[in-house]
């Protein structure tokens, strides 16, 4: 048995370095820009110093908001899912790099035997003296095999499995940044309906008074009975969109509480004080997407496995040499078990090459060609659609902040032709019509104001998403 580590050693000894049939990988080329055209000159800005990196929920200074973004990450369950496959994918690397290695195996065994002598006829119920020999027999062995990878099949299987994984770590990156980004925007879409709730509370209080001012007015005599259901009117559709706004926030409260991984019929969001903030977004370069975009990142490891898998498939038109080796022990006294005379080795190799198969490795090698062309072009695409995402969110936030400025003036302004028609129906000299339209107009105005706050709020957090989400 001392022959074992010598035949072992021997095995690994007979390995020649195995060369690669895969093309050497470059990173495809891609159109490049020097610039944004919604935002000449966009320069790498400075996060806010209290703001973590990679965290840039925090921008927005809300407390609620940064506790369930923060949930995402753990309990989402798509996360959840890729996050499984990344493991997946990180124990199949495990698994075809322990291929390069030989495999090695061990086995024992012991048996004891006897039998009778002695007796008449060997009839040990006879009652004559019966004799029992009895003997013992060890034997251990050790047998290895190993597959040299002369071609580079496994070596380009593990470049393969490793850059799957590391697709699949970018596929990681990309669910949790994606999950965020919906939870940050259905959450600023919530607090928006919040902040319209209010108004419209407060805006029914009003038209109840109104409507109790125009009753007494019609008692008096001095407005129609159509004052009176004009009122009523624009009282009941306050009311009516009211219940609409609960509809729309039940909607996105129970999108959060999906996207946190809990039951939306448990789960429950209080209304809170709406906090307009609209971060500052800190800027990149468009070099520095390409470096940080997951799905960028995904679609170019997918390009480098393809490349492996030309490899894998070339090598299929070269001979498989497998190597074996055998050291087996035997004796009757675990003493001398190991000693030479009782030990026994072998060696071997052989090799296996298909000679004939019309065309089917030929076939293979051209449909990895081909499966690699494909991914050059979803990874060419993926960088294209990521400089529009940019583009348009750049535009997109641009336009809502000069859009801002108008919504106030306008909602200011709304608000005064309300006063004044407010004031000029109570003293006679107008009809409620008026102050109807005068209503309808200060209050569109002010939720105009609103909702344009949140669009800037939902496209600063799709730019974040644009550019990878950190900075």
């Amino acid at each position: 048995m001392k022959h074992a580590s010598l035949i072992l050693a021997s095995i690994s000894l007979l390995g020649v370095t195995g060369c690669s049939m895969a093309p050497t990988y470059h990173v495809p080329t891609t159109p490049q820009a020097q610039t944004f055209k919604a935002e000449p000159g966009w320069q790498v800005a400075t996060p806010a110093d209290d703001v973590a990196k990679g965290q840039w929920w925090k921008l927005f200074h809300d407390p609620v908001l940064d506790g369930l973004v923060e949930k995402v990450a753990i309990t989402n369950q798509n996360v959840v899912y890729y996050r499984a496959a990344w493991e997946q994918a990180r124990a199949l690397v495990q698994q075809n790099r322990a291929s390069l290695f030989p495999s090695i195996s061990s086995s024992a065994s012991t048996t004891r035997s006897g039998s009778f002598a002695g007796g008449t006829g060997g009839n040990v119920t006879s009652g004559a003296t019966t004799a029992v020999r009895v003997s013992s027999s060890y034997s251990a062995a050790v047998s290895g095999t190993w597959t040299p990878d002369l071609w580079g099949q496994v070596g380009n299987t593990v470049k393969q499995s490793k850059a799957q994984a590391q697709a699949s770590e970018a596929n990681l990156a990309n669910a949790t940044l994606s999950a965020q980004g919906d939870l940050a925007t259905n959450y600023m879409s919530l607090r928006g309906l919040d902040a319209q709730i209010a108004l419209l509370d407060d805006t029914i209080k009003g038209y109840e008074r109104a409507l109790t001012i125009t009753k007494n007015k019609y008692a008096s005599g001095t407005v129609s009975n159509a004052d009176v259901y004009t009122a009523q009117t624009t009282l009941n559709n306050a009311q009516a969109n009211r219940r609409d706004l609960d509809r729309q926030r039940a909607t996105y409260e129970n999108a959060i509480a999906v996207l946190i991984g809990e039951n939306p019929s448990s789960f429950k969001l209080a209304r809170a004080p709406w906090a307009p903030t609209v971060p500052e977004v800190p800027s990149a370069l468009p070099g520095d997407i390409l470096q940080r975009l997951p799905t960028i990142a995904s679609a170019e490891r997918a390009v480098a496995a393809a490349n492996a898998n030309i490899g894998i498939q070339k090598a299929a038109f070269f001979p498989t040499i497998t190597l074996t080796g055998q050291a087996q022990t035997s004796g009757t006294e675990l003493s001398n078990l190991f000693t030479a005379a009782s030990s026994l080795w072998s060696t071997g190799a052989s090799a296996a090459l298909t000679l004939l198969d019309f065309g089917a490795r030929a076939a293979k090698v051209k449909g990895a060609r081909a499966a690699y062309d494909a991914t050059v072009a979803t990874y060419r695409q993926t960088v294209l659609t990521a400089f529009q995402g940019v583009e348009n969110n750049l535009a997109a936030k641009n336009a809502y902040a000069e859009q801002q400025g108008q919504y106030e003036s306008a909602a200011e302004a709304a608000g005064k032709a309300e006063a004044i028609t407010r004031n000029q129906y109570l003293s006679g000299t107008v009809d409620y019509t008026t102050v109807t339209s005068a209503q309808a107009t200060a209050y569109s105005a002010r939720v105009n104001q609103i909702q344009n706050t949140v669009n800037r709020q939902n496209t600063a957090i799709a730019l974040i998403q644009s550019v990878g989400g950190h900075w």
